[in-house]
């Protein structure tokens, strides 16, 4: 049986690390990955819009709503006037009929008014989702949100 000692002299230890096992090991693992990952990896091509923000025009039949919730109360309010929740579906429902009759058969799809709901950053999604849910059974097609933009950003 022979081993080999290295180096210089006869009594110098060898200090160099077999790498081989380990070698063998990571491309084993290598390989493993390389087949298990688009097995778990399963996306919907998607392509995302690149824009920061886009500055609203703001049209004077839009419905302008701002919702805040402290301590769990959902409070809305129609342009600066508090509104009831139970109320919010009628007049957003009358709003949206005399747009429709005062332009008949002439009406289009941008003349449809729009709904920018402003929602303060501490309420609850259930108070926002609540009011989409009513204008969306109102029947307004286009309900946005007003934020504000990040100082120095700008529109690209």
């Amino acid at each position: 049986m022979a081993i080999s000692m290295g180096g210089g002299g006869e009594d110098t230890p060898l200090s160099d690390i077999n790498t081989t096992p380990l070698v063998d090991v990571m491309l084993v693992l290598l390989i493993i990955f390389l087949i298990a990952v688009p097995v778990v990896i399963q996306t919907v091509d998607l392509e995302l819009p690149k824009v920061r923000f886009e500055p609203t025009t703001t049209k004077p039949e839009n419905v302008a709503l701002s919702i805040t919730g402290e301590g769990g109360n959902c409070q809305v309010f129609w342009n600066t006037a508090p509104i009831a929740s139970q109320d919010l579906l009628k007049r957003g429902s009358e709003k949206l009929k005399a747009v429709v009759d005062r332009l008949g058969d002439q009406i289009t799809a941008d003349d449809i008014p729009e709904v920018h709901i402003r929602g303060d950053v501490n309420t609850p999604y259930r108070c926002i989702g609540a009011v989409i849910y009513t204008m969306q059974n109102a029947g307004f097609i286009k309900v946005g949100f007003i934020s504000e933009p990040e100082p120095g950003t700008q529109a690209e």
